[in-house]
């Protein structure tokens, strides 16, 4: 898979793992993301998924790296649909 498709990927299961918040911006946390049966079998290397996702301005989380358990608690911000 290339890296687009991976992102549009990522972007739909934003979409139907996240909530809404109060702004209307879509989030979801990075725990949720990474525990989630689908996107395990989705995506080979989700965290460069989202890094990859992250350079290009569609997503936004605070830091450069993700770990499971250590940022299970970290929202990743929808940025562009």
């Amino acid at each position: 898979m290339n890296v687009e498709h991976e992102i549009s990927l990522l972007v739909e299961e934003i979409q139907r793992l996240g909530t809404k918040n109060p702004d209307g911006t879509l989030s979801v946390k990075f725990g949720v993301l990474f525990a989630d049966d689908k996107c395990a079998n989705l995506f080979e290397a989700l965290v460069g998924t989202l890094k990859a996702a992250k350079r290009r301005k569609i997503i936004s989380y605070p830091g450069e790296l993700l770990l499971q358990g250590v940022h299970d608690n970290v929202d990743i911000l929808l940025l562009q649909d």
